[in-house]
């Protein structure tokens, strides 16, 4: 279906620029100081509980369970993962590559601090549960899958996602339907947040630990 054309800046694009704010100031377990590492680490735990799909073994947020696993299905294509956006229960494709772009460049720049702060793992986690889900989404060279639900009936409705009975109808950008501003966000946020991935591949399977190094 054709992508609808409005803006939304929620609380997801926020955090990822508050997790990027936090990685560069020094860590500090001062009493005296404001804890900075505390803060980093429940601003990354917030996306554990936006997470949608199939949740892993090692989900920290416990009282949330599995959830969108029939995304996409309706269209013929997986859309299950990726996170939804601030209280709702709609993916939105620009605000989500915003945040993991920023999350990703926080990283790369602040690598160390994140390492001792001890949550790389976290952090590169956070990222690979976007990059996956953007890869999905993105099914043909010219096909990327930009929102998941309906804002405007979604905002009527509060409840636990688990229990969700909005819409899900999906929308993509495509030639006849173009999004450059979603495409190029998407792309960005494609090459900091895989490049990060790929160099970090033993933290996410074990204690080893490097910053990221810049892509261009």
């Amino acid at each position: 279906m054709e992508m609808k054309r409005k803006p939304h800046y929620g609380t997801l694009k926020t955090l990822g620029f508050v997790c990027f704010l936090l990685s560069i100031f020094p860590v500090s377990t001062s009493a005296t100081t404001f804890d900075y590492a505390d803060a980093l680490s429940k601003s990354l735990l917030y996306f554990e509980g936006q997470r949608s799909g199939k949740l892993p073994y090692n989900q920290r947020v416990t009282w949330r369970d599995n959830s969108g696993l029939t995304d996409g299905l309706e269209q013929g294509v997986d859309l299950v993962g990726g996170y939804y956006d601030a209280g709702d229960h709609v993916k939105f494709g620009l605000p989500m590559a915003f945040t993991v772009t920023m999350l990703s460049w926080g990283v790369i720049e602040y690598g160390e601090q994140i390492v001792g702060a001890g949550e790389l793992q976290h952090a590169l986690e956070a990222i690979k549960w976007a990059t996956d889900y953007f890869i999905k989404a993105h099914t043909s060279p010219n096909v990327l899958w930009a929102e998941v639900g309906d804002g405007d009936t979604d905002h009527y409705c509060w409840q636990r996602p688990e229990d969700m009975t909005t819409s899900r109808q999906a929308y993509k950008i495509d030639e006849n339907n173009p999004g450059s501003d979603l495409a190029g966000e998407t792309g960005c946020r494609h090459g900091r947040g895989f490049n990060c991935v790929q160099e970090n591949k033993s933290t996410l399977f074990s204690s080893t630990t490097a910053p990221c190094s810049t892509v261009v």
